[in-house]
């Protein structure tokens, strides 16, 4: 990254919600994306989603470990070619976990494993609707890692989907945790800036990696 006039640091946006610029160096930035390209692939590839009422949403999406669909969970890709869903790589619970406890604390991190990761690709006109991460039987902090264009991330309240809100530029390699106080804010993404990727990255676009615990485990029976 350039050299900047006021160089970035970390933010507590809210209570429980911390964003980390350039957590991830180039090297991990490169080795995350491959392993993205290999996920999207077919079966239970990349797909669009769509809403209940209809609509389609802008960014394309591949789930790992479980599958998410409006509003839950399946094994499969129930709305989607209908195969398994790809399983969760235990490299990502570590991550999520390095991650928590970077941005909260050791304190912050959760006593089961991270078994959920959605992953959104945006392109230019990809946007992502105010709304809640609320389908998973767990509270545990959400990860949510960036890669290629930067994004303007809306990260608001847990009340309306209205302000107030923060809106804060997350670039490649940033970090942003939210748990605690802030796990059931609404967020969203109201823009994505083209042609702001890393040169050396090879992205036209942006991936959202959003690691998540789902609970289920605990919940069963």
């Amino acid at each position: 990254m350039d050299a900047e006039l006021f160089p970035r640091g970390r933010d507590a946006v809210a209570p429980g919600a911390v964003h980390v610029p350039d957590w991830l160096d180039a090297d991990e930035q490169r080795a995350l994306l491959a392993a993205c390209r290999a996920w999207a692939r077919p079966p239970a590839g990349l797909r669009t989603v769509r809403t209940p009422g209809g609509g389609t949403m802008t960014a394309r999406q591949v789930c790992l470990g479980h599958h998410w669909y409006p509003y839950g969970y399946a094994p499969t890709v129930v709305d989607g070619d209908g195969s398994p869903v790809k399983p969760f790589p235990a490299r990502l619970d570590e991550l999520a976990r390095r991650a928590v406890a970077d941005a909260l604390g050791p304190d912050a991190l959760p006593g089961e494993p991270y078994d959920i990761a959605l992953i959104n690709f945006y392109d230019t006109d990809a946007r992502m609707g105010m709304h809640r991460d609320a389908d998973e039987r767990s509270d545990a902090p959400v990860v949510s890692l960036s890669l290629g264009d930067t994004c303007v991330f809306r990260f608001g309240n847990t009340g309306t989907r209205n302000r107030p809100w923060t809106d804060v530029d997350l670039r490649s390699g940033d970090l942003f945790v939210f748990g605690g106080p802030a796990r059931l804010a609404y967020h969203g993404v109201p823009r994505v800036r083209p042609g702001t990727a890393p040169s050396g990255l090879g992205l036209a676009g942006r991936l959202n990696i959003t690691l998540r615990v789902s609970g289920l485990a605990s919940s069963a029976g």
